[in-house]
């Protein structure tokens, strides 16, 4: 069962305090949108589960969200549909209501990943598509180089794909989604042609894995990013990143079809 923040946030993340200025770092990217959308193939119902303030929800279905945090919830813009309060290992709903369900970096949050995802399956007809990282290719990002211990933290949280795919069932694809240059969605691997936007406290801030480290970390990582930045350190070890289309890093998308 999930515990719950003081905002209501289940799982292991406070987002009542990390989540606090989330969608001025964390806006849905069209080309990421793209594949997920393209999962759900002509579904007409939609559930999004961990829906937070409403990223990748499509405007042109009746979408469900589902999200347990206040905070998220009351940044979710006008034009989206009210999220319910409840938590993915108990949705409120009888078998078979929707057309498709979807999940965007949320599955690491949840406290009983296999309940959470059958009961996904159990209220979808249909295709059911995860958005999530393989915690086998985070160390690819420069990041790793700078503060090992988030990667570390990430690799931790993140589930590993096997048992994702396992707790979905039915028929299984994994897509690599490769991340644009200029990705409007600030997760990590988001900057990784845009390394000075770490500098930013709030950046760091709305990627949950740095409320897992302790504070010294990110000082040391700001200090040490913005030195080699200063002094060209950081672009002739990674400079060819900052031209760079698409990296990619470890975003996938797994889709189950019955």
């Amino acid at each position: 069962m999930n515990s719950r923040h003081v905002d209501g946030s289940a799982g292991d993340a406070n987002y009542g305090v990390i989540g606090t200025n989330y969608t001025r770092y964390r806006q849905p990217d069209p080309h990421i949108a793209a594949f997920i959308w393209s999962a759900l193939g002509d579904a007409r119902t939609v559930l999004n589960v961990g829906a937070g303030a409403g990223s990748y929800e499509p405007t042109d279905r009746a979408v469900t969200a589902v999200e347990p945090s206040a905070s998220m919830r009351a940044q979710r813009p006008a034009h989206l549909p009210v999220a319910i309060d409840a938590v993915a290992e108990k949705l409120p709903f009888a078998d078979d209501s929707f057309d498709a369900s979807m999940t965007t970096f949320s599955v690491h949050q949840w406290s009983d990943l296999k309940a959470g995802l059958a009961a996904m399956r159990r209220v979808t007809r249909g295709p059911v598509a995860v958005l999530s990282c393989d915690p086998d290719e985070l160390h690819r990002s420069w990041l790793h180089a700078y503060a090992p211990e988030m990667i570390a933290v990430e690799a931790s949280r993140y589930p590993p794909l096997a048992a994702i795919s396992g707790a979905l069932g039915g028929m299984i694809e994994i897509k690599p989604v490769p991340i644009p240059l200029h990705c409007t969605d600030g997760f990590s691997e988001g900057y990784y042609g845009r390394p000075e936007r770490l500098l930013d406290p709030g950046a760091r801030l709305a990627n949950s894995a740095w409320s897992f480290v302790d504070a010294s970390v990110g000082e040391r990582f700001a200090e040490e990013l913005g030195r080699d930045l200063n002094d060209g350190s950081w672009d002739r070890r990674y400079g060819e990143l900052r031209s760079q289309p698409f990296f990619e890093g470890s975003l996938r998308l797994i889709v189950s079809t019955p």
